[in-house]
């Protein structure tokens, strides 16, 4: 390995990102996973709740918690991203200005 890349590598700056990022990612993953699989167990064995009707008219309760199921998808990846384009871009930048 060349002598860059063990200076990043050894730097307490990108430890902390690299904690910092894993932490955060596998949070945003547990929160995903328990809202599909949330979202699956209450097919399963949760029909009478989805098939009920909202309010008189023919939408029932199914549409708006499969709606949510995929807008959350979209909303934990904007939640990463916003924080991956501030806080752990500028880590990034201090780490690679330290290893210059």
């Amino acid at each position: 390995m060349n002598q860059n890349a063990q200076r990043i590598l050894n730097n307490p700056k990108f430890q902390e990102l690299v904690a910092k990022r894993s932490a955060f990612a596998w949070t945003l993953s547990i929160a995903m996973l328990v809202i599909y699989f949330g979202f699956i167990l209450l097919v399963a064995f949760g029909k009478s709740f989805l098939g009920t009707p909202i309010g008189s008219g023919v939408t029932t309760w199914g549409i708006p918690v499969g709606v949510f199921t995929i807008v959350s998808a979209f909303i934990l990846t904007g939640i990463y991203v916003y924080r991956a384009n501030g806080e752990f871009d500028e880590l990034n930048r201090q780490i690679l200005e330290e290893s210059k």
